[in-house]
Formats: structure tokens, C-alpha cells, sequence
């Protein structure tokens, strides 16, 4: 297990083995946040940026 705070409420998390640009949900805040950087059981998170469809526009 690996901690990281949700950038978003500030609650904690436990990650299972996170792997760079997975994306998980705060289990408080309900924000999906992006995995960008690992580091010795420090993982750093942002929020998710959510693309639209792109509909040939």
C-alpha cells in the first residue's frame, strides 16, 4: 500500500500499487485524480482532466 492526499478534499489514501497516469477516486470527495509521479511510497496526484467527445469537429 502506498499514501497519497486527494489534491481536492485532503483525505488520505491507500493505493495499491499505483502505476503512472492510472486514474483513481477519492473515496471521500468522489474527484477521479490522475497518478503523475512515484516516488518511495510517495505518490503525487492532480485532478483528472476530463476530455469530451470529439465528434470530427
Amino acid at each position: 500500500m502506498v499514501k497519497a492526499k486527494c489534491p481536492e478534499c485532503g483525505a488520505d489514501l491507500d493505493l495499491q500499487d499505483p502505476v503512472i497516469r492510472e486514474i483513481v477516486e477519492c473515496p471521500d470527495c468522489g474527484s477521479e485524480l490522475e497518478v503523475v509521479s512515484l516516488e518511495k511510497n510517495k505518490v503525487e496526484l492532480k485532478i483528472a482532466e476530463i476530455e469530451g467527445e470529439d465528434w470530427g469537429e
